[in-house]
């Protein structure tokens, strides 16, 4: 099952968040701070990212964060798979495919579905390529506004 975030699930919340930030899925952890950040815009009504709990025999699986933008490349509306992280009892059982099958479901109107992965998370690598997902040859570029602040 795969169920919207409430008010109800920071624990678990960020206790995911905390086990998927510190695994291979990504580049480096984040200040704890960010972790709340996240939880409160994933838990309001919030026009630009929503989250989702998954779970599996009545049991907590994993989570979901979508954002949404606009693509110029594709004309239209785009759903980011921000992240997906199933808990290691759950993964090759099916469980990230639904997901990303949900996904496509619940927003068929998106003209792109995007996602980012690491390149040593080879089991999302095979996942992702297997529900049809594609390398974009872009470098990706950040600018974190609240660090430039503090370097100046």
């Amino acid at each position: 099952m795969i169920r919207p975030m409430t008010s109800e699930d920071e624990r678990l919340y960020l206790e995911l968040a905390h086990q998927f930030y510190s695994s291979e899925a990504v580049l480096h952890p984040l200040p704890e701070e960010i972790y709340h950040k996240n939880f409160d815009q994933l838990t309001r009504e919030n026009p630009y990212t929503k989250g989702y709990i998954l779970e599996q025999e009545e049991r907590p699986a994993g989570y979901l964060i979508l954002s949404f933008t606009f693509s110029a490349e594709v004309g239209g509306f785009v759903v980011l798979v921000e992240e997906l992280y199933v808990l290691p009892e759950f993964q090759n059982k099916g469980l990230g495919r639904q997901t990303l099958d949900f996904v496509r479901r619940e927003f068929p109107q998106a003209a792109r579905f995007r996602l980012e992965v690491t390149a040593q998370n080879q089991g999302a690598l095979r996942l992702y390529r297997r529900a049809g997902y594609q390398p974009l040859n872009y470098l990706q570029m950040t600018l974190d506004v609240e660090q430039e602040e503090q370097e100046c």
